[in-house]
């Protein structure tokens, strides 16, 4: 019988890997063709998909808890099982529903409410003279 050692193993996990990169090379790249001809056939420009001047895309916030948080266990986890998240009742704040239409707009289309901290496109915008007032929308 063929006795296995660690080092012919190692030489094994090193083929397998550059067996898995190059094939997830190919699926990236076959997926990124589809991604481009969908982008050309519909026109969808990069401010669409979040991008803005080169950045990393916006994610979401659904999209940002799915990859930082592990998967639930399931129920019956003993005494630390997680309780299910609390489910909205429909009622929001009087921030939340007053209206959330865009107060400020520039001609890129860039928008703010006028909450939380100011945009990196208005705080650019300001640092080179411009003025808040030149950005507000007109209340509809």
């Amino acid at each position: 019988m063929a006795r296995t050692t660690y080092e012919k193993l190692q030489r094994q996990i090193a083929t397998l890997q550059a067996q898995a990169d190059k094939l997830r090379r190919k699926e990236v790249d076959e997926v990124i063709e589809r991604m481009r001809t969908a982008i050309a056939f519909y026109g969808i420009t990069a401010q669409e998909l979040g991008f803005s001047d080169g950045a990393a895309p916006m994610r979401t916030k659904a999209a940002r808890g799915a990859a930082a948080k592990p998967a639930a266990k399931e129920s019956g986890a003993g005494k630390h099982a997680r309780k299910s998240p609390r489910k909205s009742t429909g009622r929001r704040g009087k921030a939340a529903a007053a209206s959330q239409e865009a107060r400020y707009r520039d001609e890129n289309g860039n928008a703010w409410v006028g909450r939380g901290k100011r945009p990196q496109w208005l705080r650019d915008a300001l640092a080179a003279g411009r003025t808040l007032d030149e950005f507000r929308v007109a209340p509809a």
